[in-house]
């Protein structure tokens, strides 16, 4: 064997370095030699000090379990591997380095909490900063502090910043979870005084939630623990904890939310010192992140600030992103600098966020605020609030009797830094924006959680996620991050085993059974995240346990619209029939569903938008959505099934098969006519039915007809909403009518994606009409879910698939769907087992295809004409006639 494996990793999140708990989990990519592996051998230090090499008889290379003895706290670690074959071992990999963070166990450090006196309500308190003093010797050879809150930190050591990661220790389900973050601040340690700092907020904890910024409920009372552990030249260890002598003041930070933004007055002295509060608070067990930090991941400076009058000033950053602004000239001392955040601008060039207000019935509008604050102390400080985060592209600037220079105002753009694993490019330039702007949505909702948007919610919805979850395995690296997601997933299901509609649930449904908002809990397409998620994750990463750790939640709820499917009822089935038919046990009708959501609007006759769910709130709650809910419940229960195989669960395997079958036949016995038609006739059914597998074989072909027939009547325009626009092109393509596919793909008037495009959007809307031909904004214009159209882009127009039952891309299938209006496209995905690379391009009535596929993969290319070709590993080239139906 001639080339080393690579890019060797260990299942573990980190900031400035990787930090693992005892036993991680080690993978790496196979040699680029054509050999397959029969076996490992791997080499470890732990301090220095090297273990016993370790030699593994198998040519497993993915999430293998650690092979030497458990480790212990702090711990640093290097390793590599080397492939063993028929043909002699190759050479060494490079050496990964890690560290153990500090373990639950060994932290002795006390929980402390900030003296507050009086409270300003949720959404307007201050940061507060806790201190700490201690000498240290000369000679420090290393130092790391460890640290986590309940609230939002920084962490300073002698006035310089901790790491690089933002919004710590992020958000999770606090009641049951809690992360820990380890800083390497060895060099900002210094002989004699240091002052250790940790400045805190409400963040995700106890700040605002939602769209109508209720207070979240995790707890009343802020906490911090930390630990330095400095280790000196000789050996020699000095800790210093939090504890009661610790003193706590109120920050420069005058108000923090996550939600409505941050005020800092420069000018503020410290106040007095007073005791920290100390064991006020109760965590879970700290534990290490698995997903990527969030970080500042780019910097924009202004494409134009444009003055509207004396003292304000609009500047647009070209990209609608989540971040914030930083500026680095506030003026003279008692400059007030007021920043509001938004999406769009009106036709009088300032910032509108109007469409943003949320309304309930009966009820004044909550008045949608993103506002940041600096009062300049004249010291020529520069602002950038990290205890808040915003979604815009646009701000207003207001400053009285100072400029403002353009230069030094900056946005940054922070969120998960995700390690990027795919790529696409077409000779169309639409479809290429298309793809920028969908990639844009999803990582501006990829803030340490994926949220619905980065404006008026925030909220971790369950849908969207599994929604666009295939698409972003297909871009990023987002197993961690997934992982960290479904654990909140996992902490905030109901006794009775419904799936919260978002997590981290700061509302603490599963606390508030009788809450209005409990009875909206348990939807189909949103619940069965809990399903559907792990289940890609396995198939793109090939990480077993993701299945294994979710496998209960899964069960229960599953188990849980089984039982309500056979226990409720719609009013409609009522009336037809007192006594339940019996395919009706199966028929999951009697419970609340969002259904598809965000279709597009009916217009009135002076062309007015019509929304159902306020014109009519009780019809549309009440509406019969059980072709939805049966539909999915199929897909969850055979998924359940095919998971249970995958863990050697034979009898559930079996149980769960032939209840999957049980629904499938109760949907067709409700909702499809034998001549091919669903019930309710409606694009989303057509796409919902054929995607998973609901239709009959020898019907597809009229389902697909009938599906055609509608998206015809709309004047070649798509009709589908949250649950079914992902699958509408695959569906059209994979049923022959690749020509519908192209057509709804390029259509340019609304509704449809170019048309975002033609009125300016740089991420995917809500609505599909977000901003309208007045130009008026509606809803969200940064809600990736309908950005799930790109994985056509991969799946179709590039070609590039996982075979049906292949894992971890061990086998692909390349079936580009060319197009005449493209001439060529191209793109790559970093498997598990390395870069797999697809091109082709038109000459002519010839079409030249190229694949770069990576060890131990295979691959089946079908050509438009229909023929096929298998290959391996190695570069594959054909050309090809273009059939003539081009």
């Amino acid at each position: 064997m001639n080339n080393a494996p690579y890019d060797l990793r260990i299942d573990s999140g980190g900031d400035q370095f990787t930090v693992s708990g005892p036993a991680p989990r080690l993978s790496w990519k196979p040699p680029s030699d054509a050999e397959r592996p029969t076996g490992h051998e791997l080499e470890c230090t732990v301090d220095g000090e090297e273990r016993p090499a370790v030699r593994v008889a198998s040519g497993r290379h993915r999430f293998l379990p650690w092979p030497w003895a458990a480790l212990s706290s702090g711990r640093q670690v290097s390793w590599r591997v080397r492939a063993v074959g028929a043909g002699g071992p190759s050479p060494w990999s490079q050496w990964n380095a890690f560290e153990v963070g500090l373990l639950d166990e060994d932290w002795r450090a006390r929980w402390i909490s900030p003296a507050e006196s009086g409270d300003p309500g949720y959404g307007k308190r201050p940061a507060h900063t806790l201190t700490t003093r201690f000498e240290a010797r000369a000679g420090v050879r290393s130092a790391r502090l460890y640290a986590t809150a309940l609230g939002v930190y920084e962490a300073y050591v002698n006035g310089e910043r901790a790491g690089t990661a933002e919004l710590s220790p992020g958000s999770t389900s606090y009641d049951r979870t809690l992360y820990a973050q380890a800083y390497d601040v060895t060099s900002a340690v210094e002989a004699g005084g240091n002052l250790v700092e940790i400045v805190l907020s409400d963040g995700w904890y106890r700040g605002q939630v939602g769209a109508f910024r209720l207070p979240a409920g995790w707890g009343a009372v802020l906490g911090a623990r930390a630990e330095l552990h400095v280790v000196y030249e000789d050996d020699s260890r000095q800790v210093v904890r939090s504890d009661e002598t610790w003193t706590s003041t109120r920050s420069a930070i005058t108000r923090a939310d996550l939600m409505d933004g941050q005020t800092t007055d420069f000018r503020a002295g410290p106040d007095a010192e007073q005791p920290v509060l100390v064991d006020q608070v109760e965590a879970p067990a700290i534990d290490w992140s698995p997903a990527p930090p969030v970080r500042v991941v780019e910097t924009r400076p202004a494409e134009t600030v444009r003055q509207l009058r004396d003292g304000l000033w609009i500047a647009d950053f070209g990209q609608n992103a989540s971040g914030w602004i930083a500026l680095d000239d506030l003026g003279p001392v008692g400059t007030r600098t007021v920043v509001d955040h938004g999406e769009h601008v009106g036709a009088d060039g300032d910032l509108t966020t109007t469409h943003l207000d949320s309304t309930r019935p009966g009820e004044d509008p909550i008045l949608f605020v993103q506002r940041d604050e600096a009062v300049s102390a004249g010291r020529g400080e520069a602002f950038e609030p990290r205890h808040t985060v915003h979604g815009f592209r646009y701000a207003r600037i207001r400053r009285d009797g100072a400029p403002l220079h353009p230069a030094s105002v900056t946005m940054r753009v922070v969120h998960t830094d995700l390690r990027r694993t795919g790529t696409f490019a077409c000779s169309d330039d639409d479809l290429n924006r298309l793809h920028e702007i969908a990639d844009w949505s999803f990582r501006g909702n990829a803030v340490d959680v994926p949220t619905d948007c980065p404006t008026r919610e925030r909220l971790a919805w369950t849908g969207d996620y599994q929604v666009f979850a295939p698409t972003a395995t297909r871009l990023y690296d987002v197993l961690g991050f997934s992982r960290k997601w479904l654990r909140s997933v996992r902490d905030d299901q109901l006794p009775d085993g419904r799936i919260a509609n978002f997590s981290p649930d700061g509302r603490r449904i599963k606390h508030h059974l009788d809450d209005q908002f409990a009875m909206m809990t348990g939807s189909a397409g949103w619940g069965d995240a809990i399903v559907a998620v792990p289940w890609e994750l396995y198939r793109s990463y090939g990480d077993r346990e993701v299945l294994a750790e979710n496998w209960e939640a899964m069960v229960r709820w599953v188990e849980w619209a089984l039982k309500t499917a056979r226990t409720a009822r719609h009013q409609s089935r009522i009336e037809r029939s007192a006594q339940p038919l019996p395919h009706e046990r199966y028929i999951w009708d009697g419970s609340f569903h969002w259904g598809e959501w965000t279709e597009p609007r009916a217009k009135a006759a002076d062309g007015t938008r019509i929304d159902p769910i306020r014109t009519d709130p009780v019809a549309w709650f009440m509406a019969d959505k059980g072709e939805i809910g049966t539909a999915f419940l199929y897909r969850s229960t055979s998924t359940l099934a095919d998971v249970a195989r995958v863990l050697g669960r034979t009898e559930d395997a079996a149980r769960y098969t032939e209840t999957a079958e049980r629904v499938r036949d109760a949907w067709r016995t409700e909702f499809l006519t034998p001549e091919g038609r669903t019930t309710g006739d409606t694009q989303a059914a057509y796409v919902r039915a054929l995607s998973l597998g609901l239709v009959p074989d020898e019907l597809r072909p009229a389902a697909a007809a009938r599906l055609v027939e509608l998206i015809r009547a709309a004047h070649t325009h798509l009709g589908t909403g949250f649950l079914a626009t992902g699958d509408l092109l695959p569906v059209l393509c994979d049923t022959g009518h690749d020509d519908t596919a192209y057509e709804l793909l390029l259509r340019r008037t609304a509704p449809s994606w170019l048309y975002m495009l033609d009125r300016g959007a740089t991420t995917i809307w809500e609505d599909w009409e977000g901003i309208d031909d007045n130009g008026d904004a509606h809803d969200s214009l940064n809600h990736y879910s309908k950005g799930a159209v790109i994985r056509f882009l991969h799946t179709h127009t590039l070609g590039l698939r996982q075979a049906p039952e292949s894992v971890a891309w061990e086998s692909v299938e390349v079936a580009p769907v060319p197009h005449p209006s493209l001439s060529w496209a191209r793109g790559t995905h970093e498997s598990p087992q390395g870069t797999i690379t697809v091109e082709w391009r038109t000459s002519g009535d010839e079409l030249t295809l190229t694949v770069d596929v990576p060890p131990g993969t295979t691959a089946r290319v079908v050509f438009p004409d229909g023929t096929t070709e298998a290959t391996t590993t190695g570069v594959f080239r054909r050309t090809k006639q273009i059939p003539t139906v081009w």
